[in-house]
């Protein structure tokens, strides 16, 4: 809509100045003529907004023009730019709108909140869906891991790492922390290269008086979404066929979501295509069970080892293939009664 437009354009000028009609253009993706008839409605309308001619011309507001939202602290101004990953917004249909509530509360805001509101924005994302396992605590160094970045020093970190548990040190460029499912991440260059340190694994953590020495053209957002995709993207070659006791499908389904076959479109009717249901996702067996009390469950492991957690359901969740994974399971849960007999 105009209106819309037009105070996205009077708030972009109170927020940066003296913009170029071309960048208000791109902005707002309209032609430039229709950013200068903008401009002369907004004219028209009181706002006294003006255009210099030239290299070095634009449009800008009569300085003075601005409207401040008062009783503001720096801390709520900051918390109010904490925002959940783009991706959030935009499967709620307010990609868009979300960019433009930001510009009209940065320009509202009184002009000594604006660059820590800014540098918020851009050092703190928030990723609600969740990897495998469960939320930890984000241990008691994560103040220090934010001192780092929000005064863009490089770390010192003693980290221990969870395939071995040996601690390494290391020294880092951070670009900022996320959030995911609750499990707090530190997102930094080692040596020019993209890390991912889980805060509850650090050990201890130091801000060096070095200035952080990041990668030019790379803010959190894309370092963040590159190591995101290197654990999401990773493989999972490892078929299994499990018979699940339909009294605790929903259970599951729930622990194994991420790890269901996926269900071709063709095998699905139409509108459950997309639906977040796990029990209308479920991919079509290959075979049938003559069991009317269980249902066939097809997943996706990354390895056997992986797949050998199914063994958590007992009795409940049979493995019917692949045998390997049979033979796997069979061989634990014979190890365990042996174990468990020896006590009695």
């Amino acid at each position: 809509m105009k209106s819309d437009r037009l105070l996205s354009i009077m708030l972009l000028l109170q927020t940066h100045g003296q913009l170029p009609a071309g960048a208000l253009a791109e902005r707002m993706e309209v032609s430039v003529r229709t950013i200068m008839r903008d401009v002369e409605a907004l004219s028209a309308a009181g706002v006294p907004v003006y255009t210099t001619r030239g290299p070095q011309g634009g449009i800008a507001l009569l300085p003075g023009f601005r409207t401040d939202v008062t009783g503001l602290t720096a801390d709520e101004a900051r918390a109010l730019f904490v925002l959940l990953a783009g991706r959030a917004h935009a499967d709620l249909g307010l990609g868009q709108a979300i960019g433009s509530a930001l510009r009209k509360i940065m320009a509202a805001l009184p002009a000594p909140h604006r660059p820590d509101a800014d540098l918020t924005s851009r050092r703190i994302l928030i990723d609600p869906a969740r990897w495998r396992g469960r939320p930890s605590r984000p241990g008691a160094d994560l103040a220090v891991l934010q001192q780092a970045v929000f005064t863009d020093r490089r770390l010192r970190l003693r980290y221990r790492h969870g395939r071995d548990s040996r601690v390494r040190s290391y020294t880092l460029d951070p670009y900022g922390l996320v959030s995911k499912a609750d499990v707090w991440y530190l997102v930094a260059d080692h040596r020019g290269e993209p890390q991912l340190f889980r805060a509850d694994r650090t050990v201890s953590a130091t801000v060096l008086d070095q200035p952080a020495q990041r990668r030019d053209g790379l803010e959190l957002t894309d370092v963040w979404n590159t190591l995101r995709r290197r654990i999401d993207d990773i493989p999972a070659p490892v078929s299994v066929t499990v018979g699940v006791r339909r009294e605790i499908l929903a259970r599951f389904l729930r622990i194994h979501e991420a790890d269901l076959a996926p269900a071709p479109d063709a095998l699905r009717p139409a509108a459950e295509a997309d639906s977040g249901d796990p029990e209308r996702q479920l991919a079509e067996p290959e075979r049938q069970l003559d069991d009317p009390e269980r249902q066939l469950v097809e997943l996706r492991f990354r390895s056997l080892g992986a797949a050998e957690a199914l063994l958590m359901f007992g009795a409940d969740a049979e493995v019917l293939a692949p045998d390997e994974l049979r033979q796997a399971l069979a061989r634990k849960a014979a190890e365990a009664a042996a174990l468990y007999a020896r006590q009695q």
